[in-house]
């Protein structure tokens, strides 16, 4: 029977809990395609029932996946549940499941990336050249550069970073929660157009805060863990 609440018995054991604050918060980042799609809109009022309808969609497959996988595994699933499947699961057609699933995770990475690949493009162009002339769909040398550079840039990262986890915890715990808590709020407390109520000035303030903390410790606790494995590790 698998557990079905953390095993919590001291102190390290609350701080590995803020570690899972980060990677959640990475899995429903958005905000960056927003703009691109909403501009590629007949209706632009029909946004908000994307947003609604594509997070109500990433839960069902995110809860989906870990409750059974958590069934199928139980105490010994993986941080990365695609580890997981490097060996026999004991049940019949293992094998082409464990493939399956493999092939399942490339067509889905291969999907994603170019929507996240062309959101950073296009910001880190405007950040790189915000004086140019001509848009970076019209300046093939300009597109070139930044497309290999980023690209060769992801691509040793991926190599280096020994678990996806690792990369998961720092990036949500900081770019992640700068795109989608702290900016937004920023943005709100600015209020350039003088739109923002009392209430959404309040809530603006807490969210920062909470974001703040929240992922102070997640950072702390994520560092602290990773240093400790370290020190364990096996030495020549």
């Amino acid at each position: 029977m698998p557990r079905w609440v953390p095993n919590v018995t001291d102190m390290t054991s609350v701080w590995k809990l803020f570690t899972v604050v980060p990677v959640l918060v990475t899995a429903f980042i958005c905000h960056y395609n927003v703009h691109s799609i909403d501009n590629e809109l007949e209706d632009p009022s029909s946004m908000q029932s994307i947003v609604r309808s594509s997070l109500a969609l990433c839960s069902g497959v995110y809860i989906t996946t870990s409750f059974f996988g958590f069934l199928l595994f139980g105490d010994n699933t993986s941080d990365d549940v695609l580890a997981n499947f490097d060996s026999n699961l004991g049940i019949p057609y293992s094998s082409v499941l464990n493939a399956a699933v493999r092939a399942s995770y490339a067509v889905h990475l291969m999907l994603v990336f170019p929507l996240i690949f062309f959101a950073l493009r296009l910001n880190l162009d405007g950040l790189i050249f915000p004086s140019a002339r001509r848009s970076l769909v019209s300046d093939n040398k300009r597109f070139s550069l930044i497309t290999v550079g980023l690209i060769v840039i992801v691509y040793v990262g991926a190599n280096l970073i020994p678990s996806i986890w690792d990369a998961f915890q720092f990036t949500g715990a900081t770019a992640a929660v700068c795109l989608g808590f702290i900016f937004p709020a920023a943005l709100a407390l600015k209020d350039p157009h003088s739109i923002a109520t009392k209430k959404d000035k309040v809530l603006a303030v807490t969210m920062i805060v909470l974001a703040v903390f929240s992922n102070a410790l997640a950072i702390y606790s994520d560092a602290n863990a990773l240093f400790n494995k370290t020190d364990s590790s096996p030495r020549a």
